[in-house]
């Protein structure tokens, strides 16, 4: 059995994200981030604030990561889903995939560690997409 955390601290998570160039480089972010005890995230798109929590309720916030993007009020899963695979190829950096993901009406997005799932909503909470994200 892995030795996991149960608490962790925005600072170990940003660090592990630092090394994140690439959509491409996600999976490894997310298991280094399952072994200090995140048990899902929710990460809004607007400022790229997110949202960590572990167990028994344990929670920490990150702050605003750049200025306010506006949203589109509604959601086009076609060219989300074609930038999203442009963003896991290493095609755009991070803020770019972001401003893609408002342009098209994507409003924040939800890891479940426990299912390995990336599901992206719009402003009514709706899901755009899930994906399951490769261990």
């Amino acid at each position: 059995m892995k030795n996991i955390k149960k608490t962790f601290t925005v600072q170990e998570i940003e660090t592990a994200h630092h090394k994140v160039k690439s959509g491409a480089e996600f999976p490894g972010y997310i298991q280094e981030i399952i072994a200090l005890g995140v048990c899902s995230f929710q990460t809004f798109v607007t400022d790229s604030h997110t949202q960590y929590y572990g167990e028994n309720g344990y929670q920490v916030a990150s702050r605003p990561q750049y200025l306010p993007l506006r949203i589109a009020e509604k959601s086009n899963a076609e060219a989300f889903h074609k930038f999203l695979k442009h963003h896991q190829q290493g095609g755009c950096d991070y803020f770019t995939f972001c401003q893609y993901c408002a342009e098209t009406g994507v409003d924040n997005w939800v890891v479940n560690m426990n299912e390995m799932t990336c599901t992206y909503y719009d402003k009514d909470h709706k899901e755009v997409l899930v994906e399951l994200i490769p261990s």
